[in-house]
């Protein structure tokens, strides 16, 4: 059977999320609408912008709410034109492209804030498929975007691992069979293990999340 690593891009392979925080609340302001950190992480973060925006804008007719969507994540790729990756998470791409071990970037956010993440990240050829769930029937929560990614890789999902920091990214993984580990940008570590996680981890330099990700796939 075959391994591989999925990643989340947006709080798992750097910690952008307060350029979005930034960015929805400069477009919110304009409907009179603001969000705190804590509704960030419950309404926002890591779902979809067709689900934001029907929850957040529902007095905004839905016919609109994608160029608001386009203007908000216009703002963020300008704001976000510096990125660093998370603590060790080189080093582990390192370790996986020794190993022989495909990675794959898999994001429920739209492809011009993917690919410039990765350019941003300097990652941009260190992911072998790029997953965008808004080319896909269902985004995250559901599971079929780590599901497609499993299956363009080739991998099975029982010697696979991946990585996520929002409850619907987990979800999406937990669902999909893949062993999960949660990235603590924005999550803490019992929301992260209430998703059925396996772990919870700062970043990449845990011994823990080596350690599981060592015992899980196959070299």
């Amino acid at each position: 059977m075959k391994s591989c690593l999925l990643f989340d891009i947006d709080g798992t392979l750097t910690d952008s999320d307060h350029y979005h925080f930034i960015a929805f609340n400069e477009m919110l302001a304009r409907h009179n609408v603001q969000v705190t950190r804590d509704e960030f992480i419950k309404r926002i973060s890591g779902k979809s912008n067709a689900v934001i925006f029907a929850d957040l804008l529902p007095h905004v007719p839905a016919e609109y709410h994608s160029g608001l969507a386009d203007a908000k994540e216009a703002e963020f790729r300008k704001l976000a034109h510096t990125l660093s990756p998370l603590p060790g998470l080189i080093e582990l791409l390192d370790w996986a492209d020794a190993n022989n071990i495909d990675c794959g970037a898999v994001t429920n956010a739209p492809r011009a804030n993917a690919e410039h993440m990765l350019s941003a990240l300097g990652l941009e050829k260190r992911f072998k498929v790029l997953v965008l769930a808004e080319e896909l029937e269902y985004p995250k929560p559901h599971p079929l975007p780590y599901l497609t990614g499993l299956k363009l890789l080739g991998a099975e999902a029982s010697v696979s691992v991946g990585f996520e920091d929002s409850e619907s990214g987990l979800k999406a993984a937990v669902d999909s069979g893949l062993t999960s580990i949660g990235i603590m940008t924005s999550l803490k570590r019992d929301a992260v293990l209430a998703t059925g996680a396996k772990l919870a981890a700062a970043n990449y330099q845990d011994g823990a999340l080596l350690n599981l990700i060592k015992s899980t796939i196959r070299v």
